[in-house]
């Protein structure tokens, strides 16, 4: 059975989100990231693999590298779902702030 990786579940680790902000701004190969945090190699791996099996970073090789680049164009799905309950919320605020004026002209 295959395990079906959640975008949701990759953002919401520490580690997987510094690596995502490490990438933002460049492609960088797996030892350069895992020299970055007091975890072993192998466990930034997990993380890195992790992040592409949700598609937010892609992996290429080159020679005997891997290099690993953001695909913050998947976040999307985050930002839609956040999205919504910020218009939610603001359609509240704004019948609040409407019906505030309104008791306060009484």
């Amino acid at each position: 059975m295959t395990q079906s990786r959640d975008i949701f579940q990759a953002i919401a680790d520490p580690t997987r989100r510094q690596i995502i902000g490490m990438l933002a701004n460049k492609s960088l190969n797996v030892n350069t990231i895992a020299s970055e945090f007091d975890i072993t190699r192998q466990a930034v791996s997990l993380h890195v693999q992790y992040l592409h099996d949700c598609g937010l970073i892609e992996i290429k090789k080159q020679g005997r590298e891997r290099y690993c680049e953001a695909n913050l164009a998947k976040l999307k799905e985050v930002t839609d779902w956040v999205e919504q309950y910020r218009n939610h919320w603001d359609n509240k605020f704004d019948a609040l702030e409407t019906y505030l004026d309104k008791i306060q002209k009484k």
